[in-house]
């Protein structure tokens, strides 16, 4: 690919905003493409851009989570599923250092080498890339920026001392479960975060610690790409891991990638180990420093691949990169699949031509989430190959509904439901085929409620383990007074916290404490949090349709009071403020209110739809400057603001806005649908938002072509909501228009009362208003 727009690759330790500026950047364009290297980064991308734009301009795409507005300007992806057909003005890859790694780099090299965006591309990592990016794209500009704050060596320390705020990495499950025990004996608990978790309940384990219910984190290396915790401190309790082939020592560059988890933004953070481990001599240093050798050569594989035959695809698949830097991926897990399938005489006979060989590579692509047999992987390929090239060309859907419900089961330990989890993901990758099987967005939904349900059960079996209820807070009072409780009976505060705590009425949880009160839990039920944080995760992920606003812009779930549109940056931007949800913990509302802001900016997409389409993106330049106007004032400007685009107007141009309901008046510019009623109702809800309380007009009563301007209302908020004021009256757009045509034609301003809607009296004064 010719490198014609300008890229950019900014390089440099964690914490200084690289992810940040790339996604300001992306949405300073009309639209953008991002890679993120993890499923669960890429869900905390998505909420962050769709609370600024709203979730109708954001897509989501990950190998099993596909949320795919109709018209969106921004994606956000995982590295292997972006679609790299679709063009954008703005792309870039995250984590472009792993164009190193074993199993993943060839994905990030072939992004690194073919991937750009129209007008703009950027590559974010670390600078030990710097080399290899000036050789391989030597039209990038490298930038560089300083960390934003200081990260220290602590040395070692024993983990019953461990700083509150303190994150505990360890490389494999067990070690993880040992520590989470170990703080839960001695300091009340911790969350934890595992690669192997579904992002439901990683969420819901990062809000126990956002929130400070515990003060504990016990993490794998799944916290060192750009998840953004409240982390002040570091430790690692241990410097080994299995790569999926051996076990090693990690590198300087690798550990400083997960230390930099401490301190985000301008907050200092420290590392350290969990002692008698110590770090190597040097690494300490190293990392303060952010000094480390630089990656010589990177994975590679050819996409050029040769669909004519199985063998000519594995001979492209290993074909020799010309680049000294680059080194052929020789164990890829999709490669081997195939070359193991390439085995099998009933696969060899259905693969003949180029689109029998193409779907059986997008077979061998269905990641292995399972991590159990290589073979066992490779049989459940064989069988859906099977299938999909045979007759029906899709999924037997009773083959398929049998082997989920065999997943559909939250009973289990920790182990048996993250198992349950890594094969569901199977299942809901597939179902992201519509091709595969049928009813494919039916499928979609039915894994996606199994995860879910999985997702909740696993987050309730690792409070239950690793969680003294009431954790961080009511340790550390506990451990403030001097009290002491004796071991062999449960205190009276246990005894306290094992009862429903009270939920007033009216709460949107009073429903779920009536019940849990009816069902009196034994000793190892679920406490009723474990239901409101269900209720959470439903609503976090609810579409758009299940919430409304009114008129003096409250927002429901259903009959119930979740929030208020409030004053934000602009008319067009507003802010949220939650109501009734006090008793939710910090995590818990602040997801909430993000969900809340991202409706509120889709409520401002849907109400602007008519001039926001491809169509009128595409209008000539004093035509989108009249369009701009019109955005500003929710659908109505005065004609005397836009004199200067209306000047430069052309006939053809007038047209093209009046076949999209854009009226050019002589006094008011207006949007014909935004003056029926449902946009009406949504003008007045921002209008509620933005000017001060009292000078919001009162909603105009079903098809009223004026209202009398009332004391103390701002004129401005009249117009917004499409009704200007003329003399003493504000007046419908459409019909101010119609009467200053009827008053030029020589029409006496009494006989158009009518039209007015006022009387006969007061006529002259609003046609003395309209002709002025």
């Amino acid at each position: 690919m010719v490198d014609a727009s300008p890229i950019t690759a900014v390089l440099g330790p964690t914490n200084t905003g690289k992810t940040h500026r790339a996604i300001e950047r992306m949405l300073s364009h009309d639209s953008g493409m991002i890679g993120l290297p993890l499923r669960l980064l890429a869900r905390e991308v998505y909420d962050r851009v769709s609370t600024r734009v709203g979730e109708a301009r954001v897509a989501l795409v990950t190998g099993e989570e596909k949320r795919v507005p109709r018209r969106p300007d921004y994606w956000v992806c995982t590295v292997e599923a972006m679609p790299v057909d679709l063009e954008v003005d703005f792309l870039a890859i995250d984590e472009i250092q792993l164009a190193a790694h074993d199993q993943r780099g060839h994905v990030f090299t072939e992004r690194l080498l073919l991937s750009r965006g129209r007008r703009e591309t950027w590559f974010l990592g670390a600078d030990t890339m710097r080399p290899l990016v000036a050789e391989l794209v030597p039209t990038a500009s490298i930038v560089q920026h300083p960390r934003l704050s200081r990260l220290a060596s602590a040395g070692a320390g024993k983990l019953s001392r461990l700083p509150p705020r303190s994150a505990v990495v360890a490389f494999s499950t067990p070690q993880v479960y040992e520590i989470a025990e170990r703080l839960r004996a001695q300091r009340g608990g911790a969350a934890v975060v595992l690669g192997a978790l579904s992002p439901r309940t990683r969420n819901a384990q990062v809000a126990l610690f956002q929130s400070g219910e515990v003060d504990y984190l016990v993490a794998t290396d799944a916290i060192g790409m750009g998840l953004n915790l409240d982390v002040r401190h570091v430790a690692f309790a241990a410097l080994r891991k299995f790569d999926g082939r051996a076990v090693r020592d990690l590198d300087p560059a690798e550990l400083a990638q997960i230390a930099g988890r401490a301190g985000r933004h301008l907050a200092d953070g420290t590392f350290g180990t969990v002692a008698p481990l110590s770090l190597p001599d040097g690494v300490a240093a190293a990392i303060e420093a952010h000094r480390f050798p630089p990656v010589r050569r990177l994975l590679w594989r050819s996409s050029e691949l040769d669909m004519s035959s199985i063998d000519a695809l594995l001979a492209s698949l290993r074909a020799r990169p010309r680049a000294r830097s680059l080194r052929l991926v020789d164990d890829a897990e999709d490669t081997a699949a195939l070359a193991r399938l390439a085995g099998d005489p009933e696969v060899r006979a259905r693969a003949r031509g180029e689109e029998a060989v193409g779907l059986l590579w997008e077979v061998c692509r269905i990641p292995d989430f399972r991590k159990l047999l290589f073979e066992s992987h490779v049989a459940l390929l064989a069988e859906i190959y099977g299938q999909l090239s045979g007759p029906s060309a899709a999924l037997d859907a009773g083959w398929m509904a049998a082997r989920v419900a065999e997943i559909d089961e939250v009973a289990g330990d920790i182990d048996t439901l993250i198992t349950r989890i890594a094969s569901i993901r199977t299942w809901t990758y597939i179902s992201n085929h519509p091709r595969w099987v049928r009813d494919a967005a039916a499928w979609q939904e039915r894994t996606r409620a199994i995860e879910d349900r999985l997702s909740d059960a696993l987050h309730e079996r690792l409070v239950q383990r690793f969680v003294e209820r009431g954790g961080g807070a009511a340790r550390r009072s506990r451990s403030s007074s001097g009290a002491r409780s004796s071991p062999g009976a449960p205190s009276t505060q246990r005894r306290a916290e094992a009862e429903p705590p009270a939920v007033p009425a009216g709460h949107p949880f009073a429903p779920i404490a009536a019940l849990r009160a009816r069902l009196a839990p034994g000793p190892a039920a679920p406490a009723p949090e474990d239901d409101w944080a269900r209720w959470v995760e439903a609503l976090v992920g609810a579409p758009h349709e299940r919430f409304s606003v009114d008129v003096g812009g409250r927002i429901f779930d259903g009959e119930r009071l979740l929030g208020q549109l409030a004053r934000g940056p602009t008319l067009l931007l507003p802010d949220v403020r939650l109501a009734a949800l006090e008793d939710l913990g910090a995590g818990a509302r602040s997801r909430v209110l993000r969900r809340l802001v991202a409706f509120a900016r889709d409520l401002v997409e849907a109400l602007l739809a008519p001039l926001r389409s491809p169509e009128v993106r595409a209008l000539p330049g004093a035509a989108r400057g009249i369009v701009y106007q019109l955005e500003q004032g929710l659908g109505t400007a005065a004609a005397r603001d836009a004199e200067e685009q209306v000047a430069e107007l052309a006939p053809e141009g007038r047209a093209l806005l009046a076949a999209r309901g854009i009226e050019v008046g002589e006094r008011v510019l207006y949007v014909q649908p935004l003056l029926r009623r449902g946009a009406l109702e949504r003008r007045l809800a921002l209008c509620a938002a933005w000017f001060d309380r009292g000078r919001v007009p009162a909603c105009p009563a079903p098809g009223a072509v004026s209202m009398a301007v009332a004391r103390g209302v701002d004129p401005k908020a009249y117009a917004a909501i499409g009704y200007p004021v003329f003399g003493t009256r504000a007046l419908r757009a459409d019909v101010a228009e119609r009467v200053l045509r009827a008053l030029a034609s020589g029409e006496p301003a009494e006989r158009l009362s009518g039209w007015m809607g006022c009387s006969a009296r007061e006529a002259p004064r609003v046609a003395a208003s309209l002709l002025g």
